[in-house]
C-alpha cells in the first residue's frame, strides 16, 4: 500500500549518527526529508563509548560542525569532560576529546533535528527498495507502505542482520535489547551488490558506587576546555573525572580460562573485527608479553552512576567477564550492570559507492556509515553529513560535494574507503593523514566553514564569526612581526624557559620561533598581550593559532607545494569510456582494480592499492592520448 500523500525528496534509513546528519543536512539544504528509524527514542543514541573525538576523530567532529553539521552542538551540551589530546606533541596531532552525557547527547541530536521545519520522523523497518529503471524511487517498510522518494541515504549500522554473541550464547539483535533490521541485504544483493560481515564489540557497563576510588587514577579534564562547535561561546565549567587502573596476570589467566567457550576462537564469529580497537581477549592473546593493559573507567552521565569500563571489551561468557573485573584494582566488588557483548552485521565494501557516497549499481541510492566497513560516530556523521549534501545535489544536477585529501579528514576518509576499500572496521587516525599539518582542528573552520555557507548549511552567522576570526589572526600577526622587545625586558623570561639571551633588540616574531618559547606566555611576560593580541569570539587565545603559523610556517609552505603537485594529477580526469581491462601495458592487478573502483581522476587511481607508479605514468601517456581526454 502507498502513501500516496506522503511523497520525499529524501528519505534517510536509520536514526544513528550517519543518519542524522544525512537527515539534518538534506533538509536544511531544502529537500523535503524522512528520517525512518526503528525506535525514535535511539535517535542519536551512542551505542558504545559515551565520548565524541579523539585521535583523528576530533578533528572530524571539528569538519563536521565547520561545515553545518550537528554533532559538535549536541556534544557541547551534553558534555562531561572535555580534553585536548596529544599537547605534547605537534599542533598537528592535537585533537580534541569530550566524555558525554549519554541520554544528554541523544536528546541534544534529536532536538536539533525537531527545530528543522521539513524534517520528518517514523518508526518503521525499511526491508525493501523501490527501483525503478536503475535508480532508486522509494522505499518499502515491514507496515508494508511504499513511501517514495528521489534519493534515499542508507545508514543502517550494526543493524541488518546483526547477531549479538555473550559466551556461547547468540541472538539476533543490534543493539542489546534492539531487534535487528532484516530484508535489505537481500534487497542489495539481488540488485548486484557485494555484501560481507564485520564484527565490533562492546565492553562490561558497571555501578560506579561498587568502585573503590582510592585504588584507581584521577584523570581530569582540561582547566581551559575547548568546545566542538565554533558557535559555542562558553562551556561549563564543571567536569567529571574518568579514572584509571589496569588488568594484571591474574586477570588475563582468568580471562584465558574462558577462551573454550569464546564466540571468537571458537569461530563462531566470522566478520572480522577493528584492528586498533581489540577485544580483551585478543590483547592478551597477540600480547602475550604484556602484563597488563590499560582501563579507562568512564562516567555515562550527570546523573547515573553507570560506568563504562574503556579497554575491556569482550564476547566472553559473562560469568567469566565477572570474575575477571572483581580482580582489577579499584573493581574487587563490583556490581556488574551489563556484560560486554561482540555484535555481528552485514557491510557492502565500499568500492561500490563513488565519492559522492552514491552507490555505482543504482542512481540516487547512497550508503553511509558502517554500512560502508567504518566503525566510530565521527566517521559514521561524517559520511552521512556528506551523503545528505550530496542526494540533494543529486536532485538538483548539481556537483557533488567531493573533499579532496587536502581539504578535511573527511576527505581522507572517502577516499581511504573508496579507494582502497576495507575489509576490516576503518577508523580515523592522524597517521593516515599525509597533510595533517593543513588539516588541523584548530583550523576546520577556516577550510570549511565557507563551503557549508556556499551549500546553505553554515549559517551567515557562522561565517561572519569565522571572518572576524581570520582578521583577528592577521592583525595579531601583524602586531607581532612589527614590535621589538628590549634585552633587559626579555631576557629573564628566556632563561627561565632555557633558551639563550638576546644582546640587541629583537622582533617578538622571531623570538617565538624558539621551540622553547610560547607566544602567549612571552605576551603576558613582556606585558603586551592586550596592546597586540586582537580577540575573536570562539577562539580562547588567537596569538596560539598565531604561533602555529609563525613556528610551522616553512613546513605549511611545503606541505602546500606538496599539494599544488598533487592537484595536477586530480585534474586529469579519467573519461567512464575508459575501457581499464583492455589497457595492456599495464599490470593486470592494475586493470582488474581500476575497473572495479572505476576512479574519475588519476590522483584517485594513484591511491589505489595494488596500481603502482609505473602503472600511473602509462596510464597518463594512454590519456593524453584518448579522445575524450583531448576534448576536455
Amino acid at each position: 500500500m502507498a502513501l500516496t500523500d506522503q511523497t520525499y525528496d529524501v528519505i534517510v534509513v536509520g536514526g544513528g549518527h550517519a543518519g542524522s546528519e544525512a537527515a539534518a543536512a538534506a533538509s536544511r539544504m531544502g529537500a523535503r526529508t524522512l528520517l525512518i528509524t526503528m525506535q525514535l527514542q535511539a535517535i542519536g543514541q551512542m551505542s558504545c563509548n559515551p565520548a565524541i573525538g579523539g585521535i583523528g576523530k576530533g578533528q572530524i567532529a571539528r569538519e563536521i560542525d565547520a561545515l553545518g553539521g550537528i554533532m559538535g552542538l549536541a556534544t557541547d551540551a551534553s558534555g562531561l569532560q572535555f580534553r585536548m589530546l596529544n599537547q605534547r606533541k605537534g599542533p598537528a596531532v592535537w585533537s580534541p576529546r569530550a566524555q558525554c552525557d549519554r541520554m544528554m547527547y541523544a536528546a541534544a541530536v534529536r532536538e536539533q533535528l525537531e527545530k528543522i521545519p521539513d524534517l520528518w520522523m517514523r518508526a518503521d523497518m525499511v526491508t525493501d527498495l523501490l527501483i525503478e529503471s536503475g535508480r532508486v524511487a522509494g522505499v518499502v517498510t515491514q507496515l508494508g507502505q511504499e513511501i517514495r522518494a528521489g534519493a534515499v541515504i542508507l545508514t543502517s549500522g550494526t543493524f541488518m542482520n546483526g547477531l549479538i554473541h555473550v559466551g556461547k550464547k547468540q541472538f539476533g539483535g543490534g543493539r542489546m535489547g534492539e531487534r535487528p533490521s532484516t530484508g535489505l541485504t537481500a534487497t542489495l544483493l539481488d540488485l548486484g551488490f557485494e555484501s560481507g560481515r564485520l564484527k565490533t564489540g562492546t565492553p562490561p557497563r558497571i555501578d560506579g558506587r561498587s568502585m573503590d576510588y582510592s585504588k584507581l587514577e584521577e584523570q581530569p579534564g582540561d582547566p581551559k576546555a575547548s568546545p566542538f562547535s565554533f558557535m559555542t561561546d562558553a562551556l561549563p565549567k564543571a567536569q567529571r573525572s574518568c579514572w584509571l587502573t589496569y588488568t594484571n596476570t591474574e586477570v588475563h589467566d582468568l580471562l584465558r580460562e574462558g577462551f573454550d567457550d569464546s564466540p571468537m576462537f571458537a569461530g563462531r564469529i566470522k566478520g572480522r573485527g577493528p584492528r586498533y580497537c581489540p577485544s580483551i581477549e585478543d590483547k592478551i592473546d597477540r600480547f602475550a608479553d604484556k602484563d597488563r593493559h590499560q582501563i579507562f573507567l568512564e562516567p555515562e552521565g550527570w546523573t547515573t552512576e553507570e560506568v563504562y569500563v574503556n579497554g575491556f571489551s569482550t564476547s566472553l561468557p559473562e560469568d567469566v567477564q565477572y570474575k575477571a573485573l572483581r580482580k582489577v584494582a579499584g573493581l574487587e566488588n563490583v556490581h556488574l550492570l551489563r556484560p560486554g557483548y561482540a555484535i555481528e552485521y552485514d557491510y557492502f565494501p565500499p568500492f561500490q559507492v563513488r565519492y559522492s557516497l552514491e552507490t555505482k549499481l543504482v542512481n540516487n541510492l547512497f550508503f553511509a556509515g558502517q554500512i560502508n566497513g567504518t566503525t566510530g560516530y565521527e566517521e559514521a556523521a561524517a559520511q552521512g553529513l556528506i551523503a545528505g549534501i550530496n542526494a540533494v545535489q543529486r536532485l538538483r544536477n548539481s556537483d557533488p560535494l567531493i573533499l579532496k585529501r587536502s581539504e578535511a579528514y573527511i576527505g581522507v576518509l572517502i577516499d581511504d574507503l573508496v579507494a582502497k576499500g576495507t575489509e576490516e572496521p576503518y577508523r580515523m587516525f592522524t597517521s593516515r593523514a599525509e597533510h595533517r599539518i593543513l588539516l588541523r582542528q584548530d583550523n576546520a573552520d577556516q577550510r570549511l566553514t565557507e563551503r557549508g555557507y556556499e551549500l546553505g548549511l553554515a549559517s551567515k552567522e557562522r561565517v561572519e564569526r569565522m571572518q572576524r576570526k581570520r582578521e583577528a589572526i592577521s592583525r595579531t600577526r601583524a602586531a607581532i612581526e612589527g614590535t621589538a622587545v628590549t634585552p633587559s625586558a626579555v631576557n629573564a623570561y628566556l632563561q627561565k624557559v632555557g633558551t639563550s639571551d638576546i644582546s640587541n633588540p629583537e622582533r617578538i616574531a622571531k623570538i617565538a620561533l624558539r621551540p622553547e618559547v610560547s607566544l602567549p606566555d612571552l605576551l603576558q611576560f613582556v606585558d603586551r598581550y592586550d596592546e597586540m593580541v586582537t580577540p575573536a569570539d570562539g577562539v580562547e587565545d588567537v596569538s596560539s593559532l598565531v604561533e602555529i603559523e609563525l613556528k610551522y610556517e616553512g613546513y605549511l609552505a611545503r606541505e602546500a607545494d606538496m599539494v599544488s603537485r598533487m592537484e595536477k594529477l586530480e585534474s586529469m580526469p579519467i573519461p567512464p569510456t575508459v575501457d581499464f581491462q583492455n589497457l595492456g601495458n599495464i599490470t593486470l592487478e592494475a586493470r582488474e582494480k581500476l575497473s572495479k573502483i572505476q576512479p574519475s581522476n588519476l590522483g584517485q587511481a594513484s591511491r589505489i592499492s595494488g596500481v603502482s607508479p609505473a602503472d600511473i605514468s602509462v596510464l597518463m601517456v594512454l590519456l593524453k592520448r584518448h579522445p575524450e581526454s583531448q576534448s576536455a
